[in-house]
């Protein structure tokens, strides 16, 4: 009975302790990964903010446009994210849905070799 008590109130140490660990977990990340970039100068700015052409110009999309699917499919045949476009949600959702619609109908390609 004894035993279990001492075994109890021993919590397992794995080697660190709660305070050096939490000091050096934010030194040792790479902290350069969310910052904004940098001018010349040394003032911060972030870069023109991307619209969504489809919110903007009001036109629509289709599976059957091809010239404009075309512009958010990389190289490869991949579909662009929406960091790379700036379109808003709900337009990437029916652009992935017309690249795909367009890729069965063969008129667009499922890869470029």
């Amino acid at each position: 009975m004894e035993n279990t008590g001492s075994n109890a109130s021993s919590a397992p140490s794995h080697g660190h302790s709660s305070s050096s660990r939490s000091s050096s977990s934010s030194d040792s990340r790479g902290s350069g990964a969310r910052r904004p970039m940098r001018r010349e100068g040394g003032k911060f700015f972030k870069g023109k903010k991307k619209s969504c052409r489809f919110c903007g110009d009001g036109t629509s999309v289709d599976y059957k446009n091809v010239a404009l699917l075309r512009t958010f499919i990389s190289e490869r045949a991949k579909i662009l994210p929406r960091r790379a476009t700036g379109t808003c949600a709900k337009h990437q959702r029916q652009l992935t849905t017309a690249v795909r619609r367009a890729r069965i109908l063969a008129l667009v390609p499922f890869t470029n070799d």
